[in-house]
């Protein structure tokens, strides 16, 4: 234990006298959880549209004001001309364009069935589908608005009702579901890069051969390399949750031992795949670029932005190798639900068996004598 101790002495003065890296660990990780945390959404917000309103009755316009009224249009360009809109479409300036025909007005007072265009920018194809449905919305409530003054009795009695209730997220607040993510990845990175590039490091500047001349034993070396960046991971971790608490409101609706006690586990699973990459690689720069490859996958994979349950079967098989997936579906669970252990004992078995596996084959791929 003496010689890990001093080990673990040497790693930290190591890392408190880099003044690059004091940064990178304490100050970019609170940077990058809130900046991300507001900007990554899928919310469709002020989409940019434009209106032909070929009817220019007091139905069209009553219609066009419910667009301007909803926080997720903003009225940009009001044109007679299709052409017009569609060149605005195509620099950009445009993500929609609704057309009102002529006799609008008329086809309503005849009881007939009006049509209104709408073309949408489907570049971002999801982004299309939201704001269609939005732009449907609208157009449906205006259409039963209109069903209610033409047949009050009928409508009132008439039709299925549908209450909403949203559980663990009442506010449908994005940053509600993005913020453990978030977490995730920061803890994720700091234990995979800086772990796998500080054995690397030793090797580029020539110690790695001094120490391994000397009697410290493998399990020494590797326990006490690793065990800064654990503790140090430990810690953005607890600091990221203070601040999603204070900033964001969310509160830890579950255990916070076992939020902890699992990401103990799961940082040995990180620092096991940085060791693991320092054991292939021979410099800084290529341990950077490897371990860069590994996690965009395994982030893109993870169930950050889109649901798993989505992806192609080859891509959920995928997962099936991808801790982060295991590690976000648990924290999210547990911040965002309340889940006891028992709900989440399968994210707690797989991670406990790849920390198990890719620590161990990271300590068997790594050599003391070279």
């Amino acid at each position: 234990m003496r010689v890990i101790r001093y080990i673990i002495q040497k790693e930290f003065k190591q890392i408190f006298r880099n003044r690059m890296m004091l940064p990178i660990i304490f100050v970019m990780p609170v940077i990058q959880l809130i900046v991300l945390s507001y900007t990554a959404t899928f919310e469709i917000k002020e989409v940019r549209l434009g209106v032909v309103d070929m009817d220019q009755s007091y139905s069209s316009r009553e219609l066009v004001s419910k667009f301007q009224g909803s926080p997720f249009f903003k009225l940009v360009n009001f044109s007679f001309s299709i052409a017009e809109l569609e060149k605005e479409m195509q620099k950009g300036d445009l993500q929609q364009i609704v057309v009102i025909p002529q006799n609008f007005e008329a086809a309503i007072n005849k009881g007939e069935n009006p049509k209104i265009q709408i073309i949408t920018d489907a570049v971002n194809g999801s982004a299309a589908s939201l704001m269609t449905y939005y732009t449907s919305s609208i157009v449906m409530d205006y259409n039963r608005q209109i069903l209610m003054e033409k047949q009050p009795l009928l409508t009132a009695t008439t039709g299925i009702r549908t209450p909403y209730q949203f559980w663990y997220n009442p506010e449908l607040d994005y940053k509600n579901y993005m913020v453990p993510g978030i977490l995730v990845l920061l803890v994720t990175m700091i234990g995979a890069f800086l772990s796998g590039m500080n054995i690397v490091r030793e090797k580029e500047i020539g110690t790695i051969e001094q120490l391994n001349v000397t009697p410290i034993r493998k399990y020494e070396f590797i326990i006490g390399k690793l065990l800064p960046f654990w503790i140090i991971a430990m810690f953005d971790l607890a600091f990221g949750l203070i601040i999603a608490k204070l900033i964001f409101g969310i509160y830890i609706l579950g255990s916070v031992w076992l939020v902890f006690a699992v990401a103990a586990i799961y940082l040995l699973a990180v620092l096991g795949l940085g060791l693991f990459v320092s054991t292939i690689t021979e410099t800084q720069q290529q341990a950077m670029f490897l371990a860069w490859f590994f996690m965009v996958i395994f982030i893109m994979l993870s169930g950050l932005f889109t649901p798993t349950e989505s992806m192609p079967i080859w891509a959920q098989w995928l997962n099936t190798i991808n801790p982060i997936t295991y590690f976000m579906r648990f924290m999210r669970q547990v911040i965002l639900k309340g889940s006891s252990i028992m709900e989440v004992m399968d994210e707690i078995i797989s991670i406990t068996v790849y920390a198990t596996s890719m620590l161990s084959l990271a300590v068997w791929r790594y050599r003391k004598v070279n």
